[in-house]
C-alpha cells in the first residue's frame, strides 16, 4: 500500500485535552500533559491522535466556542508548547489531527463583537445569520427552529442605540453564533486558519458539524422544529446537509492536496457527519471531498448480531464503494461510554457491559478501514452516572435543566495511578481537584493497574492493535460474511483470518476450526463464549 495513504486504515486516539493529563496543577489537562502522555500512546500502538479544541475560548461549550482559531488558550499552554508537542509526536511517528469548528464560533470572537456594534445590513452582520423578528414589534424569532442544546435557535440583541434589535442564529447555544458561509469573507478566513496550522505541521483536521455550515437561504419554518433538540442530532433538513456544503469540502480537499504535493505527506480531513443514511454519508467522502467521515451507525446499533451485520454491510457497500474507507467509532466525547451503553447504568458499569465492550472493540479493530478510540475506552472506563448537579458543566444541562444526554459523565479526567483522586491526573499539590470529580472506583481502572494486568482492557486493545499492524489480512480491504448460527456474527479477512462475535450469553461452537489468536474473553478450544469476540487463523481454508 502507498505509505502516503496512512489514513485509510489508521487507528486514531481521541484526546479530550482538558481530561487527559494536567501538567500545571490547576486541575485541567493541557498540551504539555498530552506531550507527556505520548509514550503511553505509542506503547498502546495507535497511529495518531485527534486533539479536542484548545483555542482561546470562554469555554461555554468546553472550547467548541472558539474566540481565536489561530492561537492556544492559556488554560492549555501556548503556541510554543504546541510546537513542542508536534515535534515530540513527529519523533514517535504519531500523526496529529486538530479539531476545527467551522459551523459556529464564540460570541467573544472579534468578528461577532464587530457585528453587534454594526448596524443591520452591514457587511459585519453578513458574516452571521442576523434577521428581523416576526410580529408587529419584531419580538418573535425569525423562524421556529430550536437549538440542538435546547431552547430557541435565535437570540435577540440590543442595538447600539439601546432599542431591541435583530435576532441572530445559533444552532447550539447563544454563546455560539453560526457563521454564514454564503459570505465570501467566512470562507477566506477559514482558508487562513487551515494554512496557519498546516504550516505548523499538523497532519489534518477533524471537522466539527461537517454537515452544517449552510442553512436554507430563506430560513423557513421547520415542520418539526424540536427535532434537533429532541434527538440531539442534526435532523432539521433546513439547517443541515444543504447541497452547498460539498463545495466547501472540495475546496478544503484541494488545500490539503496542495500541501501533500509539496512534501508527499497526506493531510487528512475527517468529518463529523450526521446524516440519515449510509448512502447520504457516502456523498461526503467522494474522491474530491473529505477523505473520511465518522460512521456513527455502528455506535448507535443495538447489541444484536443482525443489527451489526446490517450497518456494517451498508457501510461497506455505500461508503467503501466511493473509494474511501469506512471510519468506525464506538465512542467519543459526546456519547455514553461503551461499557455503560452495553450494560446496566450503574455507577461502576456491569460485567455484561464490560464483556460486550471488549467484544465490540475486537470487532471494530477487525473491520476494513480506519478506527477511532476515545480516551479511556482502552481502560474499560464506565460512564460516571452519578455526578451531583452542582458540578455539571454541560451546556445541555444549563439550557434544559435535564440530565438526559448530558456529556459530563464521559469527560471525567482519566485515572493514571494511585488509589484516590486525583489518580495521578494532576501534578498539583496534595488535594488538588480535577475539573470534574473522579469517583473512588476509578482506582480499578487506573492506567498503572491496567498495564500490570494482562487481562485488562488495555492489553486487549494493545494486542489487537499489534496484530492489526502485523497481519496483512487486517486494515484496509474487504470482508466476506460467514454462515453462522443465530446470534453469532462472523466474517473473513483475507484468505484465512476470521473474526466472530457471540452476541448471546450461551457458548456456541466456533464458526471455523483452528485456535483463536486473540479473544475478548473466555474462549475454550472450538467454542465461542457468550458476549465474546475472537480472531482465528483458520486451519482449513476450504471450510471458508
Amino acid at each position: 500500500m502507498d505509505t502516503h495513504r496512512w489514513w485509510r486504515d489508521a487507528v486514531i486516539y481521541q484526546v479530550y485535552v482538558r481530561s487527559f493529563l494536567d501538567s500545571t496543577g490547576d486541575g485541567i489537562g493541557d498540551l504539555a500533559g498530552v506531550r507527556a502522555g505520548l509514550p503511553y500512546l505509542k506503547k498502546l500502538g495507535v497511529d495518531g491522535i485527534w486533539l479536542s479544541p484548545f483555542y482561546p475560548s470562554p469555554q461555554h461549550d468546553h472550547g467548541y466556542d472558539v474566540a481565536d482559531y489561530c492561537d492556544v488558550d492559556p488554560l492549555f499552554g501556548d503556541l510554543a508548547e504546541f510546537d513542542l508537542l508536534m515535534a515530540a509526536a513527529r519523533r514517535l511517528g504519531i500523526k496529529v489531527l486538530l479539531d476545527i469548528v467551522p459551523n459556529h464560533c464564540s460570541s467573544e470572537h472579534p468578528w461577532f463583537r464587530e457585528a453587534l456594534a454594526s448596524p443591520p445590513g452591514s457587511p459585519a452582520r453578513a458574516r452571521f445569520h442576523f434577521a428581523e423578528g416576526r410580529g408587529p414589534d419584531g419580538s418573535e424569532p425569525p423562524n421556529n427552529w430550536h437549538a440542538m442544546f435546547g431552547g430557541p435557535a435565535w437570540t435577540r440583541i440590543t442595538e447600539a442605540d439601546g432599542r431591541p434589535g435583530q435576532w441572530y442564529l445559533h444552532m447550539f447555544t447563544p454563546e455560539q453564533p453560526d457563521w454564514n458561509w454564503r459570505a465570501p469573507e467566512v470562507a477566506a478566513e477559514f482558508d487562513r486558519v487551515l494554512r496557519f496550522w498546516l504550516d505548523r505541521g499538523v497532519d489534518g483536521f477533524r471537522i466539527d458539524v461537517a454537515a452544517g455550515l449552510f442553512k436554507h437561504p430563506e430560513l423557513p419554518d421547520s415542520p418539526d422544529p424540536e427535532a434537533d433538540a429532541r434527538t440531539r442530532d442534526s435532523v432539521n433538513p433546513l439547517a443541515w446537509n444543504q447541497p452547498e456544503v460539498h463545495d466547501v469540502w472540495r475546496h478544503w480537499r484541494a488545500v490539503c492536496e496542495e500541501y501533500t504535493a509539496r512534501d508527499g505527506r497526506d493531510r487528512l480531513l475527517v468529518g463529523e457527519v450526521s446524516v440519515p443514511t449510509a448512502r447520504e454519508h457516502a456523498k461526503y467522502v467522494r474522491p474530491d471531498e473529505l477523505h473520511q467521515a465518522f460512521f456513527f451507525d455502528l455506535l448507535s446499533a443495538p447489541w444484536d448480531a443482525d443489527a451489526f451485520r446490517k450497518v456494517i454491510s451498508e457501510a461497506m457497500q455505500d461508503i467503501a464503494g466511493t473509494g474511501s474507507t469506512v471510519t468506525w467509532v464506538l465512542n467519543n466525547h459526546d456519547q455514553v461510554r461503551t461499557v455503560t451503553r452495553y450494560g446496566e447504568p450503574t455507577p461502576q458499569g456491569s460485567g455484561l457491559g464490560a464483556a460486550r465492550a471488549r467484544a465490540a472493540a475486537l470487532l471494530m479493530l477487525a473491520l476494513p478501514g480506519a478506527a477511532y478510540i476515545y480516551q479511556g475506552e482502552e481502560l474499560g472506563l464506565p460512564e460516571v452516572v452519578d455526578l451531583p448537579d452542582d458540578v455539571l458543566t454541560d451546556p445541555i444541562f444549563r439550557r434544559t435543566g435535564s440530565r438526559a444526554r448530558i456529556r459530563d459523565g464521559c469527560r471525567v479526567p482519566l485515572p493514571w495511578s494511585g488509589q484516590a483522586s486525583p489518580f495521578g491526573f494532576t501534578s498539583g499539590a496534595e488535594g488538588a481537584k480535577p475539573w470534574l470529580p473522579q469517583p473512588e472506583w476509578f482506582a480499578e481502572h487506573a492506567t498503572e493497574r491496567a498495564l500490570a494486568d494482562t487481562r485488562s482492557f488495555w492489553h486487549l486493545y494493545r494486542d489487537g492493535l499489534q496484530l492489526r499492524a502485523a497481519l496483512p489480512q487486517l486494515g484496509e480491504g474487504t470482508l466476506r460474511w460467514l454462515d453462522t448460527p443465530p446470534g453469532v456474527l462472523g466474517f473473513v479477512r483475507g484468505d484465512d483470518l476470521v473474526c466472530a462475535v457471540n452476541f448471546g450469553t450461551a457458548p456456541t461452537p466456533a464458526p471455523v476450526s483452528g485456535t483463536p489468536i486473540l479473544a475478548s474473553g473466555p474462549c475454550p478450544p472450538g467454542v465461542l463464549a457468550g458476549s465474546t469476540a475472537a480472531w482465528w487463523i483458520s486451519d482449513d481454508t476450504n471450510d471458508l
